[in-house]
């Protein structure tokens, strides 16, 4: 196996743990890291090796891929006690940051690893795990162009749905962003629909049947919907994440002087889900809020 071929992660829950799986059925050899060791041992058993921290992890793997969760976890795990930057090589060191963050914090994060002559690609990921494990998620990605073409491997490895944003670091967050503010909008505007049509007394599984039919249509109402009206809340994507991503998404709107209405109010309804308790829930609990509250 040549050292090109070789890949570490840091963060294997849902998404990262796809990734990792993976690689390891691409033929890469793949070491990760994360701080629940029932989430590395899933890993060892599709046949990547454990490390014990960042540091350890990029000391065994110049190109590291990161997905936690938010921009203090990149810090703790690129910069803090035992970080990726004090096990990583200046010979071809790079880091491919895939979590959704703010653009000021992709910037801050690509500079601070530039001065450590390590290399970042800004590429975060769209699709959920089903499609990180199979290939078909979404990537976003902004750097270098020579950067790009170095870990084009590594990348078309991960996604065949690859869209090179540009070269500036923030880009890929930037466009990160725009997707799932939209998200938000079309997950909170299919839950109201699905609530409305109960409140009516339609049967709602035969309206959302209509409507995937037809103009109200969208993938993640479609995908959510279907999970709620059976019940099923168990957390692909936690309520938590869309919550963080469209406030976000509205700082980065604030910053540009962009008043995004329809934005604003998605963003707020994810943030009363989370005060109400669905934080550690499926998003598509957006549902069980709006029955529970009458819209």
């Amino acid at each position: 196996m040549t050292e090109s071929r070789r890949v570490g992660l840091i963060g294997v829950g849902n998404m990262g743990g796809a990734m990792a799986e993976r690689l390891c059925g691409l033929g890469w050899t793949v070491g990760v890291r994360d701080i629940e060791p029932a989430r590395e041992a899933e890993c060892v058993r599709a046949g990547a090796a454990a490390h014990a921290t960042p540091a350890a992890l990029a000391a065994a793997h110049a190109v590291v891929i990161v997905a936690v969760v938010d921009a203090a976890q990149c810090d703790a795990v690129l910069f803090g006690d035992d970080g990726l930057v004090l096990g990583a090589s200046r010979d071809g060191a790079c880091v491919v940051l895939c979590p959704t963050l703010g653009p000021s914090s992709t910037e801050a994060i690509a500079a601070r690893l530039g001065e450590r002559g390590i290399g970042c690609i800004d590429a975060p990921m769209s699709g959920g795990p089903a499609r990180a494990r199979d290939g078909s998620m979404s990537l976003m990605v902004a750097c270098a162009d020579a950067l790009f073409e170095r870990q084009r491997a590594l990348l078309e490895g991960l996604s065949v749905k690859l869209f090179r944003i540009g070269e500036r670091p923030g880009d890929g967050a930037r466009t990160k962003l725009v997707n799932n503010l939209l998200a938000a909008i079309n997950l909170a505007g299919a839950a109201e629909a699905i609530a409305l049509a109960e409140r009516v007394g339609l049967d709602p599984a035969r309206t959302l049947d209509v409507i995937e039919q037809s103009s109200g249509q969208s993938w993640i109402g479609s995908d959510r919907m279907r999970r709620a009206l059976a019940g099923d809340l168990a957390a692909r994507a936690h309520t938590t994440l869309l919550a963080k991503d469209s406030r976000l998404a509205m700082a980065m709107a604030a910053e540009a002087g962009f008043e995004a209405p329809l934005g604003r109010t998605a963003a707020e309804r994810f943030r009363v889900a989370c005060a109400a308790g669905y934080g550690a829930l499926d998003d598509a609990s957006l549902l069980q809020l709006l029955r529970e509250s009458g819209g």
